[in-house]
């Protein structure tokens, strides 16, 4: 009965920014490791961003560090995903994840994760 559910994808030009927001209900938010991922079509789905669970600690794939922003919400059941300084290259379907289980510290494969949302469009023009 867990469900996520994003929102916040767009069209916008290079350099523009984009607020992802996922909503989680059905569980334990407060307890669960979050990341966004996104797939372009024809590409494998790859990992974006992280936050723990017991720390906030938030991690990056390289690509987008110091451009984009994890965090969450606990009273909300919500994790964001601020994106600065778009680029073309930023262009695919971003999907918000939950995992539940433990030993690991970073999770950043798409199968450490039980739980996933159906995706929000983000397109960036050039």
């Amino acid at each position: 009965q867990v469900q996520l559910v994003e929102s916040g994808g767009g069209l916008v030009q290079t350099g523009g920014s984009l607020r992802l927001s996922c909503v989680v209900s059905g569980g334990t938010f407060s307890t669960y490791h979050m990341g966004w991922f996104r797939q372009a079509p024809g590409k494998e789905r790859e990992f974006v961003a992280g936050i723990r669970w017991s720390d906030s600690g938030t991690y990056y794939r390289d690509s987008v560090k110091g451009r984009f922003t994890i965090s969450k919400e606990n009273a909300k059941n919500t994790v964001y995903l601020r994106m600065n300084s778009l680029k073309p290259e930023d262009t695919a379907l971003y999907y918000c994840a939950a995992a539940t289980s433990a030993g690991k510290y970073y999770y950043t494969n798409r199968y450490d994760y039980a739980y996933w949302g159906q995706g929000t469009q983000v397109t960036v023009s050039s």
